[in-house]
């Protein structure tokens, strides 16, 4: 494959995409194994199990047959899994259940051709980093409210023990911060945790 300037940046990373292939040596394996290598994916291909990744595997593509269904992959699931894409034979309820439990963001139809496999792993690639992105913007939403509650929580005691204001108390703890070279959020949480402990 080809790059250009205006290639977009997913496409030209795909020479150093490490593919792990879960997937028989039927036909469909082999078209598979010979359309990543002409891609220019670094390919590695297991089959029915694969109980842990290589080191600095990106994209995983599976074959979705009986085999599979019965095998428990302890990788899938972790938040550092890379994306799969299915390579899927049959539509039925089992199968579809299958994909969605991958959570998949693209499939491959069998008979496996050439047309449709780039853009598969563009996609699946693509949206696999923006979840990823989405997920860490939420941790870090999720952490600013915890310490913003800790902080309201330190205040309020400052302003029972030391009878000030809640600005006071703000103030008290942000020169605390200063003079210790620490972050309020620390401070606030040393406050709580001594009160909570004297109050025990």
């Amino acid at each position: 494959m080809k790059a250009t300037a205006g290639t977009p940046s997913i496409l030209r990373d795909l020479r150093s995409l490490k593919v792990a292939v879960i997937h028989p040596q039927d036909q469909d394996g082999e078209e598979l194994l010979a359309q990543l290598q002409r891609i220019g994916c670094d390919v590695e291909v297991f089959w029915p199990r694969l109980d842990s990744l290589p080191p600095g595997t990106g994209l995983v593509v599976m074959a979705v047959r009986p085999e599979t269904l019965a095998i428990t992959f302890p990788w899938l699931g972790a938040s550092c899994a890379p994306p799969v894409i299915p390579v899927v034979t049959y539509e039925n309820p089992i199968t579809i259940e299958a994909v969605l439990r991958l959570n998949a963001f693209a499939t491959i139809p069998s008979p496996v051709r050439s047309f449709g496999l780039l853009t598969a792993i563009a996609v699946a690639l693509t949206q696999c980093k923006a979840s990823r992105t989405r997920e860490r913007y939420i941790e870090r939403l999720e952490q600013k409210q915890a310490n913003l509650r800790v902080i309201q929580q330190a205040k309020r005691i400052v302003m029972s023990a030391r009878n000030v204001s809640e600005d006071e108390a703000y103030q008290m703890l942000r020169s605390q911060a200063m003079v210790k070279r620490e972050q309020i959020e620390t401070i606030a949480s040393e406050i709580v945790k001594a009160h909570e402990t004297l109050s025990f």
